[in-house]
């Protein structure tokens, strides 16, 4: 096939799937000779082409998509008002533990935060798609071991957990540059006086003199 059609192809199938396509769905669109090489060849060639245009060509944790880029956002924003889903302090604080220490139970995470953690505030992350119980750890009660999904890194534009950004780079930050969400102040009471505040982070997550994820 013509490496000009091929290209053409692979950018009208991308453009036009509602979900992210791996390399073999690439390759179904292509054709049976087409090969994971040339597919790969083709996605590079389509990632420099849009270099420098409002849109992307991305590789997620569930395949290839185009998206637009962040800089738009502000712009974009105009035609859709809406705000993002609003989460409070404690439930991202509570999303970053599941991100950095999965799989982790609910008991961790209480450890971890030094209080209570309300099955609203998982269940909420439940229903956003970012996390989910994969397994139950062999231990009294046999808890439920929370982890981060592929949604989840898709949403923050990454293939995988190695790419997560380094503690000192706060994972909040990214979520609210991706416009994911909107902080809000605990509707909780304050934590007791001899938990560790803002550097929860410091006595487990962080481990090897990293300063704290979160301001």
């Amino acid at each position: 096939m013509n490496p000009a059609h091929a290209t053409r192809i692979v950018e009208a199938a991308l453009i036009s799937s509602s979900h992210p396509l791996t390399v073999k769905d690439l390759q179904l669109v292509l054709g049976p000779d087409a090969s994971t090489e040339e597919v790969r060849g083709l996605l590079t060639e389509l990632q420099e082409l849009w270099v420098g245009r409002g849109v992307e060509l991305v590789h997620a944790a569930s395949g290839w998509r185009f998206q637009t880029r962040p800089d738009m956002r502000p712009y974009l924003d105009r035609l859709h008002p809406e705000k993002p889903p609003k989460y409070t302090r404690a439930t991202l604080e509570t999303l970053a533990i599941i991100a950095y220490r999965q799989p982790v139970t609910r008991g961790d995470m209480e450890d971890i935060r030094g209080v209570t953690i309300n099955s609203q505030l998982l269940k909420q992350l439940e229903d956003r798609g970012w996390v989910e119980v994969i397994g139950h750890r062999d231990a009294v009660g046999r808890p439920a071991l929370f982890a981060t999904t592929r949604q989840f890194l898709d949403d923050l534009g990454l293939r995988s957990l190695d790419e997560l950004p380094e503690l000192g780079d706060k994972l909040v930050d990214r979520l609210e540059d991706r416009n994911l969400f909107m902080p809000v102040p605990d509707l909780l009471p304050n934590k007791p006086s001899n938990v560790a505040s803002p550097a929860w982070a410091e006595a487990s997550i962080i481990e090897h003199g990293q300063t704290s994820l979160l301001p």
